[in-house]
């Protein structure tokens, strides 16, 4: 293939190392009124009364907006499909607040110095309330932290709100208990992962203006553009069609912009003013008052035989959604589905879960989306059975792990298309050097070094319900652009798409213009999240090409006088079978927009009924200092099987990416609060990411397989690489040092205290 599987340099990479005005901060207007948020001091109160009459004297302030002066219409910020799962149990600006940090007032002034001295001048009095902090402690609490009667849900999802459950689910496959009273072992152990923000390298930034139109337009950082538009026409209460949603360069994503968090309050501040507005969120905000991956606890029972079959597993899980349950219903199922699906050959499969209410910041998405707290909870057990039965834990799986062609019990009975997995395994464990090196080795008098190693799926869009659109044209000399509503957050979605239209069209990428997502010009695409875009947006670009060179061929037929079916597609020309009539793709555009001809167009749209998982296996070697419980990350290495991979160096700085944040979150990264509800962690001071000399040396291998339903047999990557980290780490460290941590972070405190 002449572009997809290549080492292509993505197609902004020079406007974004030269420093050009790219992102929202840069194309926002020097004249926008400047938007603040004044937050809650208060894990948990109502507000009783707001005075701003003094604030509003401050010169240069335009505005002050309270729950008073908002719509009453309750929504959620999750970025997901309608009908959302997610409860609708916000406002923009609510009577009760819910964490610290939750909005109280909207401020908007001509500068900063203004708004900040107006948000000193408000006076708010509160009735307080007691919070709820501890998650496990959520269900049935005295306090209720949803007592609206307007709350309100599209369908049942298990929701008991004056419980502070926000939902329940389960399922279970064969008989678990017959499998536990026949199996040899049962091991039974309760994991704990605590909350982390994604930390991007761009905050949350949006403007907002109204057009000549009158129109509300939105210029935001966002993985989802087209829902932002609909959450925020009914949050604001107005039509879709008077809203339009811009997405300029995004500095990172990682799951927080698929969550509507900035864009809400500077769009009311234009509405209210019909002035241009931005709010940009500084470090401390975007720690404390947007959203982070849910903590859960959750814990883990299998049963097996003395020979290491697999005969049940059953999972149940805890979840804190935080003060808000966007994401709630749909991560939550990750734990248990993306998991115990490894290991299909299983007699019996049981999971079950809460997702609780508390009066901390809301949780949201995060690469990995459950999936990575399942991970860690399930392939630690397993690495923990492997010593009860004594074996060796490769060997354990290699005995258990699915293969193609078997109906995955716990992945909605699809049917495993393709499979590297084993592949994987014995390619890490090379790489590794694990027959040399496992279960550890001394390096001096107080310094071990041991391997560990997991295991992993996730999926490929949300089958049934993921949709995306491209449009393809052929402009008038020749060349082509590329709509797509797929929004690139930094991952390279745009070169990517353009390397398979260029493949499918048969020319050189710089054939392919691709413009950034506006909804009032893009065809719709669900949205950059749920390793969707290579696969589903992919697919659609494949089709849009096809089609649009048959009406290419077509076209010629036309132009040339001859038969379509005699004419093939050459990329650059069109031509007979014989090569004796040709004619070149410029002058057939050209010829194409003069007079009764047709502007060669086409638009196609794909959703997929089958998710089909990428594989990954994960091998860590850490050396700790049995002294101080110090432990350093030596080596890495991360075999994955994502199908035929599209771009090869995007696709290993994917990866590289995905296992250094499951290094932070095995050993670094930590959300606690203080016994008032306040976050500790809202800087980079406190909450710590690894820096690359942290992370050690990071090999990555792929073992390509051939995805029949995928675009050139592709599978997704963006989030299965961060999956295994936590648990091969985890490993890693008792085979050091015989110590077992079930909960994240691995400090040195807890190794030193002999974990558990």
């Amino acid at each position: 293939m002449k572009t997809v599987h290549q080492p292509i340099i993505k197609l902004d990479a020079k406007a974004l190392v030269t420093g050009k005005p790219v992102y929202t901060e840069d194309l926002a207007p020097s004249d926008c009124l400047v938007v603040k948020l004044l937050r809650s001091p208060h894990a948990y109160a109502k507000i009783l009364e707001i005075k701003k009459d003094i604030a509003l004297k401050v010169p240069g302030i335009e505005c002050i907006l309270t729950y008073e002066d908002v719509p009453q219409q309750r929504f959620t910020m999750a970025g997901q499909s309608y009908p959302e799962p997610s409860p609708y149990d916000r406002l923009i600006l609510d009577k009760y607040v819910r964490y610290v940090g939750d909005p109280v007032a909207i401020v908007a002034g001509e500068n900063e110095k203004a708004v900040d001295r107006a948000l000193k001048l408000i006076k708010v009095q509160y009735e307080i309330l007691e919070p709820v902090l501890d998650f496990e402690q959520a269900i049935d609490h005295p306090s209720c932290i949803h007592p609206e009667e307007d709350y309100h849900v599209n369908f049942d999802i298990g929701n008991e709100v004056k419980r502070n459950i926000c939902c329940k689910e389960g399922f279970e496959v064969g008989d678990i208990n017959k499998a536990f009273s026949e199996s040899d072992v049962v091991l039974e152990r309760t994991y704990h992962t605590k909350a982390n923000n994604q930390a991007m390298m761009e905050t949350f930034k949006t403007y907002t203006y109204l057009d000549y139109n009158g129109r509300l337009n939105i210029v935001t950082a966002t993985q989802i553009p087209f829902h932002v538009r609909r959450i925020l026409a009914r949050a604001l209460d107005m039509p879709k069609s008077k809203v339009r949603v811009i997405k300029p360069r995004i500095g990172g994503g990682f799951g927080a912009k698929q969550t509507v968090v900035s864009e809400p309050y500077p769009a009311l501040v234009t509405l209210k003013t019909g002035k241009p507005a931005r709010l940009f969120f500084t470090r401390t905000e975007t720690f404390m008052a947007s959203t982070s991956r849910h903590e859960m606890k959750i814990t883990v029972k299998i049963g097996a035989d003395k020979e290491g079959h697999i005969k049940g597993i059953e999972m149940y899980t805890l979840s804190n959604t935080g003060a808000y349950g966007e994401h709630g219903p749909t991560t939550v199922g990750l734990s248990g589905h993306k998991t115990m699906s490894l290991y299909n050959k299983a007699e019996a499969l049981k999971f079950s879960c809460d997702v609780v209410y508390s009066n901390t910041m809301s949780a949201g998405a995060f690469r990995g989306y459950g999936a990575t707290q399942g991970t860690f909870a399930l392939e630690s057990a397993m690495n923990e059975l492997a010593v009860e039965l004594n074996m060796d834990p490769i060997a354990l799986r290699k005995l258990n792990m699915l293969e193609v062609g078997e109906s995955i019990k716990a992945y909605y009975g699809e049917i495993l298309q393709s499979c590297g997995l084993l592949e994987c395994l014995e390619t890490g464990k090379k790489m590794i050097e694990w027959d040399k090196k496992y279960p550890s080795y001394r390096v001096d008098d107080h310094k071990v070094r041991g391997v560990g190693m997991a295991m992993t799926m996730q999926g490929s869009g949300i089958s049934n319900i993921d949709i995306a659109s491209s449009q393809i044209r052929l402009n008038d000399d020749g060349f082509y652009t590329l709509l797509i509503g797929a929004a690139d957050m930094g991952t390279g979605c745009d070169t990517i798409l353009a390397q398979m239209a260029a493949e499918c069209l048969e020319c050189d990428l710089d054939k392919i213009v691709v413009n950034g997502v506006d909804t009032d010009q893009s065809p719709y695409d669900t949205g950059s999240y749920a390793s969707s875009t290579t696969y589903v947006t992919g697919m659609s670009v494949i089709k849009a090409c096809e089609e649009l060179k048959e009406k290419m061929l077509k076209e010629a037929a036309l132009q040339l006088g001859i038969a379509q079916e005699a004419l093939i597609f050459e990329g650059h020309q069109i031509s007979n079978e014989e090569g004796t009539v040709t004619i070149s793709l410029d002058t057939l555009a050209q010829n194409a927009v003069v007079g009764e001809h047709d502007c060669l167009i086409a638009q196609a749209s794909h959703s997929s009924p089958v998710s089909p998982p990428p594989f990954m296996v994960g091998f860590a070697e850490v050396e700790v200092d049995t002294e101080t419980g110090h432990t350093e990350m030596i080596d890495y290495v991360g075999v994955v099987d994502c199908g035929t991979v599209i771009n090869t160096s995007l696709a290993r700085i994917q990866a590289e990416g995905g296992i250094a944040q499951g290094i932070g979150m095995a050993l670094y990264e930590d959300i606690t609060y203080t016994a008032e509800g306040k976050m500790r962690n809202n800087t980079f001071m406190q909450h710590n990411i690894p820096t690359r000399l942290d992370v050690g040396n990071i090999s990555v291998a792929f073992e390509s397989t051939y995805e029949p339903t995928g675009p050139f047999g592709a599978k997704s990557i963006g989030e299965v690489v961060i999956n295994t980290p936590c648990p091969a780490i985890a490993h890693a460290i008792y085979n050091a040092t015989g110590v077992r941590v079930r909960e994240l972070p691995i400090t040195p405190e807890k190794i030193i205290l002999g974990g558990e």
